[in-house]
């Protein structure tokens, strides 16, 4: 590693934390129903939360202008809008703070000239993700305020699943400047692990279509997804065309991740079957070993998450696993790519 890469290292490694904390706080957000609280957005006054009663007040009679008070919550209490709205107000002031940690220090180091021509490039598409990323947010709220007192799975799914490619990319690049030389790799190994990337990160995507469905209430037996009765028996249909059933139907979504959590099992221990049969770096072990015991984790996260009928702490700790597993991915197919 260059020595004087070291602050745009712990600058990378930063971002990649904050975004952690803010998958974090968005799966609270989702699981204590929290997102919709705040119907307006205010991209500089609305990080100031409401300061007294007469605000608190406003806030919670704007709240009731829309469905989720008018159709789900109209016994809400004004205690009980204060509890929603922390959740989804820390997680807006952790998404400004993540635009202010990646784009000022970006600045400083552009004008220091600190960064690399490559750098720049791969720090600029950062900068786009993390915009999209705060759009999709928007669009996905919007959603949820029109008739129906929910966000758009679609969307969710968008929203989240781009704030995991933001994290691997940033994670990348940092690796990058870590390990800047490369040894010659085997190709078809790596063109095996980028497999089983995308079928993880497809995985990732039904789980937000589990999380957006609420899916996960139901079928809460394993390795049965009725009591007595067979995965394939219970994908009960609920939409015509028959495929949506697997898009937009409960059963068939937590079906279909069901499914792709045995497929990425599948893959990943493919993944460590073969690399006994050829020499491997330190860093490329550690990796391949370090992705099957976050794979057994993760694994069992998502069994009790299903049997126990996605308790907070547990819908969380499953977010979290996912985030570790793409980490130990992206850090083991960067020790295997050019």
């Amino acid at each position: 590693m260059n020595k004087n890469n070291k602050k745009v290292i712990y600058w990378l490694f930063t971002g990649c934390f904050l975004i952690f904390i803010m998958v974090v706080v968005g799966g609270i957000t989702r699981l204590t129903h929290s997102g919709l609280s705040i119907s307006n957005y205010k991209l500089i006054s609305g990080t100031i939360p409401p300061m007294n009663d007469v605000e608190w007040q406003e806030a919670f009679n704007l709240y009731k202008q829309y469905p989720e008070y008018q159709k789900l919550n109209n016994q809400f209490t004004l205690q009980d809008f204060k509890d929603i709205y922390f959740w989804e107000w820390l997680h807006r002031v952790i998404g400004r703070f993540i635009g202010l940690v990646f784009f000022i220090p970006f600045l400083y180091f552009l004008i220091k000239k600190q960064l690399s021509k490559t750098t720049i490039q791969k720090s600029i598409i950062l900068l786009c993700l993390g915009a999209f990323q705060g759009f999709l947010g928007w669009y996905m709220v919007k959603s949820g305020l029109v008739d129906n007192p929910d966000v758009s799975h679609y969307r969710l799914a968008a929203h989240l699943t781009t704030a995991f490619i933001t994290f691997a990319y940033t994670f990348w690049v940092a690796l990058d400047l870590i390990f800047p030389h490369k040894k010659e790799i085997n190709k078809a190994f790596r063109n095996l692990i980028r497999l089983g990337l995308a079928f993880l990160l497809l995985q990732i995507i039904y789980g937000a279509f589990v999380a957006g469905l609420d899916a996960g209430f139901i079928h809460n037996h394993w390795p049965m997804m009725s009591e007595g009765k067979f995965m394939h028996q219970t994908v009960y249909i609920e939409q015509n065309p028959w495929y949506k059933n697997f898009i937009e139907g409960k059963s068939g979504v937590q079906f279909v991740h069901r499914i792709l959590a045995y497929i990425v099992v599948g893959f990943i221990l493919l993944i460590w079957q073969k690399s006994k049969k050829i020499n491997l770096t330190t860093y490329q072990s550690k990796g391949i070993n370090i992705l099957l015991i976050i794979l057994g984790i993760q694994f069992l996260l998502g069994v009790f998450t299903i049997l126990l009928q996605v308790p907070v702490w547990l819908g969380v700790a499953h977010q979290i696993g996912a985030f570790f597993l793409l980490s130990a991915m992206t850090f083991t197919m960067h020790r295997f790519s050019k």
